[in-house]
């Protein structure tokens, strides 16, 4: 069992930064593909970034590229999405996830097992 706690999201004007934690506690994440996903109101949730276990590997969507980084500490058991440039349309819940064991990036929800409860991000213009 793993279990995330995020923290760092907030209310931020448009073209700021926030730097979202994912604490991990019940095992180490060091064997764990960690992802950020996201959910704006009456929208599905999708997916930000991902890195794999080793963090050799990252994956952005298109929307994020060049303005967010996901990274990972292994020896704090924690994961990070920095987001830089942010704008209106960034605004959401974001979600941190795991998943144990295997090898490669995951980019659908139901591929991660593990779930926070999420931290609300808002972008003012």
């Amino acid at each position: 069992q793993v279990q995330l706690v995020e923290s760092g999201g907030g209310l931020v004007q448009a073209g700021g930064s926030l730097r979202l934690s994912c604490a991990a506690s019940g095992r180490t994440i060091i064997s764990c593909a960690m992802a950020w996903f996201r959910q704006a109101p009456g929208k599905e949730r999708e997916l930000v970034a991902a890195i794999d276990l080793g963090g050799g590997s990252t994956y952005y969507a298109d929307s994020v590229k060049g303005r967010f980084t996901i990274s990972r500490d292994n020896a704090k058991n924690t994961a990070y999405l920095q987001m830089n440039s942010l704008n209106p349309e960034d605004t959401g819940v974001y979600y941190c996830a795991a998943e144990t064991d295997r090898l490669g990036i995951y980019y659908r929800v139901y591929e991660y097992p593990y779930w926070g409860q999420g931290t609300q991000v808002t972008v003012s213009s």
